[in-house]
């Protein structure tokens, strides 16, 4: 590892991705400071007593900004999306603003090495969904810059799969994919270690794009993985044409899968010499996973991803998966303080 103790700012760090960024980081003997609307929540607490310098401030507050970038080796870049729906995710032009003004003030703060996290979605040519084809911006203007920069694009999360209304509590989990079609899958605290060993190797990292994945696995699979784990039959089905139908979020979705935009295409041989320890789905699921797994078989919900456009999707947000079946059915740390201008 890099003999600079300086620190690594890690943006989301009360969430999965920051989360998984921030212990790999610690854990390889960083120092890291993360950026926290709420020093006093206990995912804060729970980072400072782990050891991670808090700032507080949000994504508009340049001056905080400024402030966990001083004197600092890196950034982890990583902002929420409209895809996450209204309570978790920014509007496109939210994310677009906040992840060009982030690499722009690690550019200005003399940061050594920046890693943006992305999505396997981007490629050469649009997706048609804002909350990717914004990650496809960012990057490019990142590419412009006067830095060392490295961009990670994760596919869809193993956590993902365990999220209320795809109908593990019914014994079936219906996805987007084929029964037969592979697609990649990423357990979070991959990420982590993948971000660790980036910064570890700026000059072999810096540069580069990276799609990164853990195992790959088609539907048929994940019935047999999930059977097993449950000790009850779980049968596997892609979405129904009533509920694509009544979910254009979920349709669009559902066709990037058959083009092949979100089933992955990381190289996982080379994601190995990275990270030898990658998980495959069925060592996260009889481990890391268990518990959660254990909790989606006794819950039940709606699967509420969607537009998080506030101001004029409110009325045509799609409707969650549980509610387009049932529908179709019946036709104390201290933090540093920052203050400022909004980016």
């Amino acid at each position: 590892m890099s003999d600079n103790k300086q620190p690594i700012l890690v943006f989301g760090a009360t969430g999965q991705q920051g989360g998984s960024v921030a212990s790999a980081l610690l854990k390889a003997g960083w120092p890291v400071r993360a950026l926290v609307r709420n020093p006093q929540s206990a995912k804060s607490i729970a980072l400072n007593d782990a050891g991670v310098e808090l700032v507080q401030g949000d994504f508009a507050c340049v001056q905080s900004i400024r402030e966990g970038m001083k004197g600092a080796h890196g950034v982890f870049s990583v902002q929420p999306s409209s895809g996450q729906g209204p309570d978790l995710g920014l509007t496109d032009e939210e994310e677009l603003r906040y992840g060009i003004a982030i690499a722009d003030l690690a550019v200005e703060s003399a940061v050594q090495h920046l890693v943006y996290s992305s999505s396997g979605a981007v490629g050469d040519e649009p997706t048609g969904m804002g909350h990717f084809d914004t990650k496809a911006r960012i990057e490019a203007h990142i590419s412009t810059l006067p830095i060392i920069t490295t961009v990670i694009r994760p596919v869809a999360f193993m956590e993902m799969l365990l999220m209320p209304g795809f109908g593990l509590d019914q014994g079936q989990f219906n996805f987007f994919s084929k029964r037969d079609q592979p697609m990649q899958l990423l357990a979070v605290e991959d990420i982590g270690k993948f971000v660790a060993a980036i910064f570890a190797d700026s000059g072999h990292f810096g540069g580069a794009t990276i799609e990164v994945a853990s195992d790959t696995v088609t539907g048929r699979e994940l019935e047999a993985l999930f059977t097993e784990a449950a000790g009850r039959p779980i049968t596997y089905a892609r979405f129904s044409d009533e509920v694509l139908s009544a979910n254009p979020f979920l349709a669009k979705l559902t066709e990037l899968f058959d083009t092949g935009r979100l089933t992955g295409k990381a190289n996982l041989d080379a994601l190995r010499e990275i990270n030898p320890n990658l998980q495959s789905f069925r060592s996260w699921l009889d481990g890391t996973g268990r518990e959660a797994f254990q909790k989606a078989l006794g819950t039940a919900g709606a699967w509420d991803y969607g537009y998080a456009q506030r101001s004029k999707s409110a009325r045509t947000r799609p409707l969650p998966i549980a509610v387009a079946e049932r529908r179709t059915r019946r036709t104390r740390p201290q933090a540093r303080r920052g203050g400022g201008p909004s980016v």
